[in-house]
């Protein structure tokens, strides 16, 4: 069974700066396209960024690009999301995802198979 662990949640002040990981453990990691997600209280769970299995591919949300970054370590099992000059708007529990296939959108979240648990993200203004 895959098992997702983010951390790096917490409170942060608008135009500062987190760095989100997600461990994963179980199958093998680079077999595993990943994505972050957010949901934040009343609202639907959103599409954040995305990154194929060896890394070679990204993609963000219009919201979020040129902001946020997301990477991968496959000798540590592991993916990033960096996230600079953060506002408010960016607040929202964080969840990381996993997928075994390649095709279809990865924006969408029914295209995921494991979640973990997630992390808050508070930006006061």
């Amino acid at each position: 069974q895959v098992q997702l662990v983010e951390s790096g949640g917490g409170l942060v002040q608008a135009g500062g700066s987190l760095r989100l990981s997600c461990t994963t453990s179980g199958r093998t990691f680079s077999n595993y396209n990943m994505g972050w997600f957010r949901q934040a209280p009343g609202k639907e769970r959103e599409f954040v960024a995305a990154i194929t299995q060896s890394g070679s591919s990204t993609n963000y949300a219009a919201s979020v690009k040129g902001r946020f970054t997301i990477s991968r370590d496959n000798a540590k099992n592991t993916v990033y999301l960096q996230m600079n000059s953060l506002n408010p708007e960016d607040t929202a529990a964080y969840y990381c995802a996993a997928r075994r296939a390649i095709w279809g959108s990865m924006r969408n979240p029914h295209n995921y198979d494991y979640w973990g648990q997630g992390t808050q993200v508070t930006v006061s203004s």
